[in-house]
């Protein structure tokens, strides 16, 4: 048999591979394999396999494949392995047929790989030649390799989560789509690692490739998926409230190659999320509540207020969002010293320039715990971000000039229950003690000492942009915890709600002033109620109370400060963006040195989105899906729109319900026919015009 060897057809046994290599959920007809991990595939010949016959599989990845820039592996399970550290091995052959075993290195490049076979002089090309391959968690010679199945589940495989949004005390959750195994969105990946011009050397290393996606997930620098937009107006795109999942957008961004309208914090991290699950990075978003923009390095953020207690807009670059989301990502660093290896903090969200980019991260979350703030990528900005403290002053007009006045300093308020989802659960897990020491703890205080020897070496100057106040004594050091809680009269301050914020009512708020130590106390309170987007942008201000009160001993007493809702609603229904009731209240008590400054935010309440479907349905039969709303508010709602999708079952559907009057319900099916076994979800949006908030979402079992 001196006849040409010719491979005749290739079966790349994709069902058994994608099995092996938990990729079995990626809608697409390619084959999709992790590194590091071993695969098979079947070649058909024109005839039998002889001793003598050269055959070798060649994977190839970029533009030009070429042995000796490493892009183009060449396999002969007949010769010795090569540096690549790739192996090929022959599994079986009987007759026409060959049965190969191929594995890629735990370090090869991530990609879309083409693969054709070369036997003698013949090169056979299937007619779809591409392999995907990603990083493998399951592999433990692996950067992201992770240990825990049950984190596996969650950090790379669950296409479905919660992002917490809301303020530090009242956190709630918005139910969101990752769908990273999607049509196209894997094929959207890999377009953003192209697009990156990562060297292939670089897209190895998980540590380039996720800083990398966070630069490419804004749309500042390369013209990235998502354009940020805060300013309140959206109606040349989207609606940053309006999205419930990643798909939709990066499809889009796919389809088109232009940046999608508009994204805002939580829609950033949610893409980041959708990327790094999709590429294989362990990945998930994070929520850190009174979350600092520190603008320069200097741990404090400055708070400027009027007499009435009402926050001041314009006077500070800094600033204190109510909750800022970005993501952390699980990998080695053998870029950094020993000790830094696990989760890695990265941002989407365009902030800061980092390296003349609009990109953040990774970060190593030990790093941030220890204040090693030194290490790359970006750790003062996560830093201070977690960490900084807040410096309230008192804007006053004294003679016609303003004046500063510092009111007081406080260090416990920045970068609290800073929240991801459980694993495995539908709940909040807090991991701020992944970011920071247990405020007052003897480590915290070191923390903090070691991160201002490398913030400021030289002493510090607050900035405001008017400023009129004396620089600080050089080598500033925050005030311990202890001396800040010491007071003559024991003062205190409590701020609550006396009924549901029910948009449409009244908001019957109250201000709880306390003494505990004997004496008489005449204290001066002033407080105001604002409404604020969550980046802490004052809407409106809708209210204040100014007085002088007199305590006496261990005593309290309850000053009201009601608002009327329709000073408030107009605002509700100009601004397009969910707002929060933000009360800001100082005291001091007279000839005394007792200050106190607190703020607290609450949201409105709304009623519920019901979702009424079977509990399990059958794969490929047809099922009903009902979404049903009720207003049970006394204003109506108008301009109703209802947003759906469920992964695997439904594309993402818009309903226009109209104007929905009070004690009105409204009630929208869907017909679903599911394509995928196991648990799905089903997420619903209502947005209006007064109300953008209101989200639900139910689970249904999927069986043969």
């Amino acid at each position: 048999p001196g006849t040409d060897l010719k491979v005749t057809g290739i079966d790349f046994l994709k069902s058994q591979n994608s099995r092996l290599h938990h990729t079995d959920a990626y809608n697409t007809k390619k084959l999709v394999v992790r590194r590091g991990q071993a695969f098979q595939v079947q070649l058909n010949l024109s005839r039998e396999l002889m001793a003598t016959d050269k055959l070798s599989l060649r994977f190839g990845i970029g533009e030009k494949p070429m042995k000796i820039r490493g892009t183009l592996m060449s396999l002969n399970p007949r010769r010795e392995p090569d540096l690549s550290g790739w192996q090929i091995s022959i599994v079986k052959h009987s007759g026409k047929e060959c049965l190969l075993s191929v594995t890629s290195a735990p370090w090869a490049p991530v990609g879309k790989y083409t693969l054709n076979v070369k036997t003698g002089t013949n090169i056979y090309k299937p007619e779809d030649d591409a392999v995907y391959l990603l990083f493998n968690p399951w592999c433990e010679g692996e950067c992201v390799f992770l240990a825990d199945e049950a984190q596996r589940n969650e950090y790379v495989l669950n296409d479905t989560g919660y992002i917490y949004v809301g303020s530090a005390y009242s956190i709630y959750n918005r139910p969101w789509n990752f769908g990273q195994f999607e049509a196209l969105i894997l094929d959207a990946c890999m377009h953003l690692l192209d697009k990156s011009k990562l060297k292939l050397s670089n897209r190895k290393d998980p540590v380039m490739v996720s800083r990398a996606m966070s630069a490419l997930v804004n749309a500042n620098d390369e013209s990235g998926v998502l354009l940020g937009n805060w300013s309140g107006n959206y109606s040349n795109g989207t609606s940053p409230m309006d999205w419930i999942g990643s798909v939709t957008i990066l499809q889009q961004y796919y389809k088109t190659k232009k940046p999608v309208f508009y994204g805002q914090c939580w829609v950033f991290a949610g893409v980041l999320t959708t990327v790094m699950r999709c590429l294989g990075i362990p990945s998930r978003c994070v929520s850190n509540f009174n979350s600092a923009h520190d603008t320069n390095d200097n741990l404090t953020v400055d708070i400027y207020v009027n007499e009435y207690g009402e926050k001041l807009n314009s006077r500070s670059f800094d600033s204190v969002w109510n909750f800022h989301v970005w993501n952390d990502v699980w990998m080695k660093r053998t870029d950094l010293p020993a000790g830094f290896d696990g989760w890695q903090a990265i941002d989407a969200t365009p902030q800061e320039q980092s390296q003349g980019i609009f990109q953040c991260g990774p970060c190593p979350l030990k790093g941030v715990r220890e204040g090693d703030v030194y290490l790359s990528f970006d750790s003062k900005f996560v830093y201070a971000e977690v960490n900084a403290d807040k410096v309230y002053w008192l804007v006053k007009k004294v003679n016609g000039k303003e004046k500063y006045f510092k009111i007081s300093t406080e260090t416990q308020g920045i970068g609290v229950n800073i929240s991801t989802k459980a694993v495995g659960q539908d709940k909040r897990e807090d991991i701020t003690s992944q970011y920071k020491f247990p405020e007052g703890s003897k480590e915290e205080r070191e923390s903090v000492q070691r991160a201002s020897s490398f913030l400021h070496p030289s002493g510090i100057v607050p900035r405001a942009r008017f400023a009129s106040t004396l620089p600080m004594a050089a080598g500033y050091s925050r005030p311990e915890v202890l001396q800040e809680t010491v007071s003559k009269s024991g003062l205190q301050i409590e701020i609550t709600n006396k009924e549901a914020l029910c948009p449409g009512n009244p908001l019957e708020l109250a201000i709880t002033v306390k003494t505990s130590t004997p004496g008489n106390w005449t204290i001066n309170l002033a407080g105001s109620c604002q409404l604020q987007s969550y980046t802490g942008k004052v809407e409106a201000s809708l209210g204040h109370v100014k007085e002088t009160i007199k305590l006496d001993g261990k005593s309290e007493i309850q000053v009201p400060l009601k608002i009327a809702a329709d000073t408030y609603m107009k605002t509700l229904a100009s601004v397009e963006d969910e707002v929060l009731i933000h009360v800001t209240t100082f005291a001091e008590v007279q000839d005394t040195n007792d200050k106190l400054t607190k703020e607290t935010t609450m949201r409105f309440e709304y009623p519920p989105i019901t979702v009424q479907m079977p509990e399990t349905a059958k794969l490929n039969k047809e099922f009903t899906c009902a979404f049903i709303f009720k207003n049970k508010l006394n204003v109506p709602l108008d301009n109703c729109k209802l947003l759906v999708e469920g992964l695997g079952i439904f594309k993402m559907a818009m309903f226009d319900e109209g104007d929905v009057k009070p004690g009105r319900i409204i009630k929208s099916e869907i017909i679903c026919t599911p394509t995928r076994l196991g648990e799905k979800k089903m997420v619903a949006k209502l947005t209006s015009t007064q109300v953008k908030g209101i989200s639900a979402e139910k689970a249904i079992t999927i069986i043969e």
